[in-house]
């Protein structure tokens, strides 16, 4: 059987997609799994390193883009569609799956307009306009949250929650603290902003550091960067004097969660499935540029069940930041309550889910 697992762009859209190949591939590892993305993508350099074939179309975004960008986005999406048939005439899949991003759109269509069964992932409480599009047409939509039912066809939507790596479950502490060269069992504070980093969250840290010179020798960080503040980060920590480990991106997911007793980050639906599922006490900065400000959406509905804590980006500071990491250092009774809500919130088997609906839809086709 093969499966193509179009999309990404961003983590948030493709460790979704990774989840589904690793369920695919758990249950019959002769499965072939094919990504198909953008060269300029998160995609394009983690898919070869988890081992899988990885294919590129020509498609850019058209929205919050210049003038001049849109048009030239809409000329590569004429062209996206002509990449789409030429990849989908080489691999001839069983199924193809759209996890969100504009590098889906023309796959999917075109996957539809064949016959080829198709279904789509979305991790946010409001649709994105690819999947929003899409939706209209594809055989299944996986949603992540319940209030996106009202934005898609009822019909063919099922409540799955967003899919989660299994090795994000399979971290080990002690190997975390040998991987990341950190200190054993000194209180760990895991800090990152997304694939690409958080400039304003990094900013804070630092200034944050400055409020909390008696906690120097209690804890430690985990700080992953983004490579434009790597070294003026490394340098900021060095100064300061608090001890940690900082990069630009970090691969090892899993490990970094297991060493984390509290999570600084954005609030990304691919990081709070993460999240919820460990059960991570967490503070949440929601990325204020998000379309339809879905990422402060979902950061509420996890404070509104006390499974997490938010702070707005407009409202970010070091002396704040500072106040939040204190209270939870200090506060083990307040960690656990965290933990348990957040936990109870959490869709572990939201791949599975996922595959049971691919499987039932490539049976109904007769495609197996």
């Amino acid at each position: 059987m093969k499966v193509i697992i179009a999309g990404g762009g961003t983590g948030g859209h493709l460790f979704p997609g990774l989840a589904v190949a690793e369920e695919f591939k758990s249950r019959d590892g002769r499965t072939e799994m094919i990504f198909v993305g953008t060269e300029y993508g998160i995609e394009a350099r983690v898919i070869p390193r988890e081992g899988y074939q990885i294919k590129f179309l020509r498609s850019r975004g058209v929205v919050g883009v210049s003038v001049i960008k849109k048009m030239k986005a809409i000329v590569e999406m004429f062209l996206s569609f002509v990449d789409s048939y030429r990849i989908i005439n080489m691999v001839k899949p069983n199924i193809v799956i759209g996890v969100g991003g504009y590098a889906s759109g023309a796959i999917v269509l075109t996957a539809y307009l064949l016959s080829i069964p198709t279904m789509i992932l979305e991790q946010n409480s409001i649709p994105g306009l690819t999947n929003r599009i899409l939706g209209r047409f594809v055989n299944a939509i996986c949603i992540t949250y319940q209030e996106s039912i009202s934005f898609l066809p009822k019909a063919k939507t099922f409540l799955t929650g967003n899919p989660v790596r299994i090795n994000i479950f399979k971290g080990n502490r002690e190997s975390g603290y040998r991987l990341f060269s950190l200190e054993k069992d000194v209180f760990t504070v895991f800090v990152f902003g997304g694939s690409l980093g958080a400039r304003s969250i990094n900013m804070a840290v630092v200034d944050a550091l400055n409020y909390i010179p008696d906690l120097k020798d209690k804890i430690q960080f985990l700080h992953q960067t983004g490579a434009s503040d790597y070294e003026n980060m490394k340098e900021a920590y060095r100064r300061l004097g608090f001890k940690g480990t900082i990069a630009p991106f970090i691969y090892e997911m899993c490990e970094a969660y297991a060493v984390a007793d509290i999570v600084i980050s954005r609030a990304g639906a691919t990081t709070l499935a993460e999240l919820t599922a460990l059960g991570k006490p967490a503070l949440l900065i929601p990325y204020p540029y998000a379309t339809r400000r879905h990422q402060e959406l979902n950061a509420r509905k996890l404070v509104e069940m006390r499974a997490a804590r938010m702070m707005l980006d407009s409202d970010l500071n070091g002396q704040s930041l500072a106040s939040h990491i204190r209270d939870l250092f200090m506060d083990e009774m307040l960690r656990k309550e965290i933990q348990k809500n957040s936990k109870a919130l959490g869709r572990p088997d939201a791949g599975a889910r996922v595959v049971d609906i691919a499987m039932s839809l490539l049976k109904n086709s007769n495609r197996l």
